[in-house]
C-alpha cells in the first residue's frame, strides 16, 4: 500500500483553524489576528472556527464541539488544510468522536501542528494512511518574518505527490520563551548555537517518518487507536521506520519509562533510526541523563539515534511528514532531512 498525500496548497485555497485541544484566551487573540494577516499575505484564505476564541477547563470547547467542528472543516471541499492554533492537554478525548471511516473515504488534506496536536496527527496517519505534518502551529505564523527553518511548513504544504523536499539544521535555536511572551506576535528569538548530536558519529539512515510528542503519544498504548503494527505492515514493511520524538517537562526517568513501554510493545521493530528533538523542561533523574536513556533503549537493538534535533518546543523546528520517506544525514553537528512524497 502507498501513503496518500494531499494536494499541495495553491493561491486562494482556504485554511481552516480549529482548536482540537486548547483554545486562545482573549489577551492572546492578537496571535490569531496577526497569523491570519501573515497567512493571507501568502495568498491563502483563512477560515476561523468557533472553538479557537475561548479556553475553559484547559479546553477550547467540549469534546463533542471540537470533534464536530473538525469534521465540518474536513468535509468542506474548499478547505484544503487544517492548522490548529496550538496544542494543549486533552486532544485524546476527541479521538473516539471522529468518524475515521469517513476520513478514509474522502480526499486527504493537510493537518499541521505539534505538541498535543501530534497525537491526533499520529492517529490520523495510522488509521487513514494519509500523510500529516509536524511543524509550527498557526499562532506561531503571527511572526512578521519567519526564519527559513520554520518556513519549512509552507514548502511542505505546497508540495505534491512525487516531490522531494530538502531541509537542513538551523544555525541557532531559542533557549527560552521569555522574550516571546514579552513581545507576542514578533517571532522567535534564537540565542544559542544549534548542534545536533549522534551516538554513531557521522551517520545516514532512511525510512518512513512517524512520531510526535512523547508525553501524549505514549497514552495510545492499549487503546483502539494504537494501530501501529498494521500501519508498519501496510506502509513500512519495505522501507522501515524513522521515528522522531520530543517532549515537554519529562525527566530522564519519565522518558525511559515511555520508551521502555514502546520497546516492549514492539514499536521499534523495523526501525532504522531515531530523531530526538530538543527537550523543553527536561530534568535528569539523579545522575541518570538523556544520553543514558537513549543508550539503554536503543543500543542493544542497534538503532542509531540523533538528538538535539530541530524538532518540538524549542524553536525553530523543521517540518516533518508522517508517512513520507525520509533520508537523514548527520555530519559534524549538522543535519539534512530529505523528504520524498512517494
Amino acid at each position: 500500500m502507498h501513503i496518500h498525500y494531499p494536494d499541495g496548497l495553491v493561491k486562494k485555497d482556504k485554511i481552516g483553524v480549529t482548536a482540537l485541544s486548547s483554545g486562545v484566551e482573549e489577551p492572546l487573540h492578537l496571535l490569531l489576528q496577526q497569523a491570519k494577516k501573515q497567512v493571507e499575505l501568502l495568498g491563502y484564505q483563512v477560515v476561523f472556527g468557533d472553538t479557537i476564541w475561548q479556553e475553559r477547563q484547559a479546553r477550547s470547547a467540549p469534546k463533542e464541539k471540537r470533534a464536530q467542528e473538525f469534521m465540518a472543516f474536513y468535509q468542506d471541499p474548499q478547505i484544503k488544510a487544517i492548522i490548529p492554533p496550538w496544542g494543549g492537554d486533552f486532544v485524546m478525548e476527541v479521538l473516539p468522536l471522529i468518524n475515521w471511516h469517513a476520513l478514509r473515504d474522502m480526499p486527504p488534506k493537510w493537518l499541521l501542528g505539534y505538541s498535543d496536536i501530534s497525537t491526533f496527527n499520529f492517529v490520523y496517519t495510522m488509521l487513514t494512511g494519509n500523510a500529516s505534518a509536524h511543524g509550527i502551529n498557526f499562532n506561531e505564523m503571527s511572526a512578521p518574518q519567519l526564519d527559513k527553518t520554520s518556513l519549512g511548513w509552507h514548502h511542505v504544504l505546497t508540495a505534491k505527490e512525487g516531490d522531494t523536499i530538502h531541509q537542513v539544521s538551523s544555525e541557532q535555536f531559542q533557549s527560552s520563551w521569555e522574550e516571546v511572551f514579552r513581545h507576542p506576535a514578533t517571532g522567535f528569538y534564537p540565542d544559542t548555537k544549534t548542534e545536533w548530536k549522534s551516538n554513531k558519529g557521522n551517520v545516514r539512515f532512511s525510512g518512513r517518518l512517524l512520531g510526535g510528542t512523547l508525553n501524549t503519544i505514549q497514552l495510545l498504548h492499549g487503546t483502539p487507536f494504537d494501530q501501529l503494527h498494521t500501519f508498519m505492515e501496510d506502509f513500512a514493511s519495505e522501507d522501515g521506520i524513522v521515528w522522531y520524538f520530543e517532549s515537554v517537562g519529562m525527566s530522564a526517568a519519565d522518558m525511559y519509562r515511555a520508551f521502555w513501554q514502546m520497546k516492549v510493545n514492539g514499536w521499534f521493530a523495523h526501525t532504522n533510526g531515531v530523531l530526538i528533538g530538543r527537550l523543553n523542561g527536561y530534568q535528569a533523574t539523579k545522575d541518570y541523563q538523556l544520553l543514558d536513556v537513549l543508550q539503554d533503549i536503543f543500543s542493544d537493538i542497534h538503532i542509531p539515534f540523533i538528538y538535539d534535533v530541530d524538532v518540538g518546543h524549542m524553536p525553530p523546528q523543521v517540518t516533518l511528514v508522517n508517512g513520507a520517506l525520509a533520508t537523514i544525514t548527520y555530519q559534524d553537528g549538522a543535519g539534512e532531512i530529505e523528504l520524498s512524497f512517494v
